[in-house]
């Protein structure tokens, strides 16, 4: 997180922590997400103990953000290439001798 912006407290797993961020409603959004990981995490395996909690969760928060950042390359390629064909387009009709 970010050090600028108050400081916010926020619950996660039981506990209460200070943070700071750029905007406090991302804040509570990030310290909710990563509390519902560590809650549906631990729900499914109880019996482990919470570091083995926290680091799956860290897992799959993780493998989450690298799906995203996969679908915004791809969508990001797929724009890309339809701005192209959309100015050749256009060149091609607003610029016949070209």
């Amino acid at each position: 997180m970010a050090t600028d912006g108050k400081s916010i407290k926020v619950k996660i797993f039981g506990s209460e922590y200070p943070l700071r961020g750029e905007s406090e409603e991302l804040t509570k959004k990030v310290a909710s997400y990563v509390d519902q990981m560590i809650s549906t995490i631990h729900e499914k395996i109880p019996e482990q103990p919470p570091l083995t909690v926290a680091v799956l969760s860290a897992l799959n928060i993780t493998e989450d953000l690298f799906k995203e950042r996969e679908k915004y390359r791809a969508l990001s390629t797929l724009v890309e290439t339809e701005v192209q064909k959309m100015n050749d387009f256009l060149e091609h009709h607003l610029n016949p001798e070209s």
